[in-house]
């Protein structure tokens, strides 16, 4: 791999064209009308290297880290590679998670809305019958989980003969033991020619290496690992001897801080439900969101999280990718998460598209050294919580 890395941005990459803005990127008129209206000013570093080699069709992997654009990425791109004249479904979409689903969906379909694009979700917990009609009657974009895809791909429900571009987002997810399965058997399926492209925060050397059997030639931007530090978001941490004192923690938090909406990351869905009963007791205004909800239970809940209903919900990591959150202000680490990888997705849902938040993690003596492992992987510091709190 050529190393062409940019020494003002940090991003590696084999690619050295920037396009500054989305006007210089040739693009059809209606799509750009729709990257307008949504909000796009200006496209993002990631966005200035990796639209255009992957509009061009090439192969490409892009690693950026959340909240920089990675969905605007292939998101522009499918659309402006897609013939909006057919209703042939030319695009497929895998992520791991429903709400990652809906919101990628959301976001095609949004800047699609002048080209009037045919997008949907498929995915599991809902009905097949549905997913086999919404086809039937002809969907250009396909964004689905890799069960549900699989199922409709061996149902003869989702014609695969016109797919131009595969995209994995959260690839180092997608590629790992849980879904890599699932994603090899769809992309055996898939015609010989096609693109496929990979987007995440974090990409492992395993995945980097499990790419090279079924990419070509490939464009790759990486915003390497220990630049992932995630500035604009202050980390703090409280250091506790019990577990047990981690509730009255988070009473004080409310008590004493202004907040807007928090998130609460806890490890397993045990703890969800047990730290969501005790807040409730306590009067507080809680909300609770795991994998063991059906999806309209989840959609309604994100929903009241998004639109100000709800200001505090408590989560395991089904929420720790992608999901965007315009007014989240803090993000609480009730428990640190398993890996370092997941620190810098769970901490990112408050620093996204440059919006400004706090991240605060309650340890006790055994999570000393993986607070210091995150510390030293991001080179990044994370200080004791001031006991003056008005100065946050």
């Amino acid at each position: 791999m050529a190393d062409n890395t940019d020494k003002n941005e940090n991003i590696e990459s084999n690619w050295d064209e920037k396009i500054p803005s989305f006007d210089s990127l040739d693009l059809k008129e209606e799509l750009l009308r729709g990257i307008y209206a949504y909000g796009f000013e200006k496209p993002s570093d990631i966005q200035q290297l990796a639209i255009k080699p992957t509009i061009l069709g090439r192969d490409i992997i892009a690693q950026a880290r959340s909240g920089t654009g990675k969905t605007g990425t292939f998101a522009t791109s499918i659309l402006q590679r897609i013939d909006t004249d057919s209703l042939e479904t030319q695009a497929i979409v895998l992520a791991n998670t429903r709400e990652l689903v809906e919101q990628i969906r959301s976001v095609i379909h949004s800047i699609g809305t002048f080209l009037n694009v045919k997008v949907d979700s498929f995915i599991g917990g809902t009905s097949t019958k549905n997913d086999i009609l919404k086809l039937q009657k002809g969907v250009q974009i396909v964004v689905g989980t890799p069960g549900r895809v699989e199922d409709l791909i061996n149902r003869k429900a989702l014609n695969l003969d016109n797919i131009k571009m595969f995209v994995l987002d959260e690839a180092d997810v997608m590629l790992s033991s849980g879904f890599i399965e699932q994603v090899k058997k769809i992309f055996q399926k898939l015609p010989p020619d096609v693109q496929v492209a990979l987007f995440s925060a974090t990409l492992t050397p395993e995945v980097k290496q499990i790419t090279q059997k079924f990419m070509i030639d490939p464009v790759k931007i990486y915003l390497p690992l220990n630049e992932q530090t995630l500035e604009g978001i202050p980390q703090y941490f409280v250091a506790l001897e019990k577990d047990s004192w981690k509730l009255d923690v988070i009473i004080d938090l409310y008590s004493t801080l202004t907040l807007g909406t928090t998130i609460i990351f806890c490890n397993n869905i045990k703890t969800v439900d047990i730290l969501s009963q005790k807040l409730s007791e306590k009067d507080f205004a809680v909300s609770s969101i795991h994998g063991n909800m059906d999806q309209s239970e989840r959609e309604s809940k994100l929903l009241d999280l998004r639109t100000g209903k709800t200001t505090l919900l408590i989560t395991t990591d089904i929420l720790a990718r992608g999901i965007d959150v315009q007014q989240l202000s803090m993000v609480v680490n009730y428990e640190l998460p398993y890996s370092p990888e997941t620190y810098i997705h769970r901490i990112g849902r408050c620093g996204r598209h440059g919006r400004k938040g706090i991240a605060i993690n309650l340890i006790t003596p055994q999570d000393i050294q993986k607070l210091k492992l995150i510390e030293s992987q991001y080179q990044t510091e994370i200080n004791m919580l001031p006991r003056d709190l008005s100065s946050l």
